[in-house]
């Protein structure tokens, strides 16, 4: 009965990324089917904590991260857990071999979100790596199923293609996190005084981590390539509205996607795919 255990551990976290994230479940889906599993799990790892630092305000958020760490160690130590998130997670962490160092990255930078409403450089280098560039890594040890010489050598761009996704989502969420958390995460960035300038500079900023995630994307392994692809071009489609964007509108509104185009995305990248183009 435990195959059922673990079956209904990573449905849980199949069902999470479903519900919180249409464009990951559309790249997570278009990957080979043996990569589902592990990338749902680590979805489900992260959004929960995040879920914590962001969503939890009338609880005590670091009572409630510092259990969620040491139930996480503990569930990787002992190979099980009765959460069903940590229970799918620590299974591919042990599988895929996914290194302790990536896991600490990140719960440190969800405890940073706890206290920093404000970054310098190395605070926001520090956050950048943690909450997003270490998540590229874990699917990357998923994807290159052990090979570590295709890992070492994709591991920047891996990096990238993370701090890419993460610093599109800053300025989407520019209102949300200072409206709701007080959190301005660019460096030397005053919310108020938010103009195109300081928009142009964090947008080239941006294109350069694009541009390196390109070329590690087309070094993937074939069954990793195409879902990883969807996600970019589903990103770089939000960027460039954003970039098309004034930034006294970023101040007041959520830029989106609309589905019908995110399955349009979806579609092209299929026929690009089938045709060896990408």
């Amino acid at each position: 009965m435990l195959d059922l255990y673990e079956k209904t551990t990573f449905g849980c976290s199949k069902l999470i990324t479903e519900l919180y994230s249409t464009s990951f479940t559309l790249g997570i889906k278009t990957l080979d089917k043996k990569f589902h599993e592990p990338i749902f799990a680590i979805y489900g790892f992260v959004r929960y904590a995040d879920e914590i630092v962001d969503t939890f305000h009338d609880f005590d958020k670091k009572v409630l991260l510092d259990r969620y760490k040491d139930e996480t160690y503990r569930a990787i130590e002992e190979g099980i857990s009765l959460n069903p998130i940590l229970h799918s997670f620590q299974k591919i962490v042990r599988q895929y071999k996914i290194e302790h160092e990536l896991i600490a990255a990140f719960l440190h930078s969800m405890e940073m979100d706890l206290y920093n409403i404000a970054y310098d450089e190395n605070g926001y280098d520090e956050y950048i790596y943690g909450s997003a560039e270490v998540v590229g890594l874990m699917c990357l040890r998923v994807f290159c199923e052990g090979n570590e010489t295709l890992y070492d050598k994709l591991k920047a761009d891996a990096r990238s293609l993370g701090a890419a996704f993460q610093k599109v989502n800053f300025l989407r969420d520019l209102k949300s996190d200072f409206s709701e958390r007080g959190r301005v995460y660019f460096p030397g960035v005053d919310f108020n005084n938010f103009d195109i300038l300081a928009k142009e500079i964090i947008e080239a900023d941006i294109q350069k981590d694009f541009d390196s995630a390109y070329r590690g994307i087309m070094g993937l392994p074939e069954g990793a390539k195409k879902g990883v692809y969807l996600a970019y071009v589903y990103y770089l489609k939000l960027f460039s509205r954003i970039k098309q964007t004034a930034a006294n509108r970023i101040q007041h509104e959520r830029i989106r996607v609309p589905d019908r185009i995110k399955f349009a995305l979806l579609a092209k990248t299929l026929v690009q795919s089938g045709l060896n183009v990408l």
